[in-house]
């Protein structure tokens, strides 16, 4: 797994409170993770803080699974 996977999985890991062998490139933020839309938010601005990006909103509405 790449580093920036690592992170990625960490992060949610952390956020979500989830197991992380629930984490999976297929697994959906609301339905497989328990994500509510909060959750989904904060989600997108730890990675965008972590990996020193932005995103845009209308990008980020669209972003549905890990």
């Amino acid at each position: 797994m790449s580093d920036i996977a690592t992170r990625v999985k960490e992060i949610i890991v952390d956020k979500l409170g989830v197991d992380e062998a629930e984490v999976t490139a297929e697994a959906s933020f609301t339905n497989d993770l328990g994500a509510d839309s909060l959750d989904t938010v904060e989600l997108i601005m730890e990675f965008e803080k972590e990996f020193n990006i932005g995103i845009p909103d209308d990008q980020a509405e669209s972003i549905s699974t890990v």
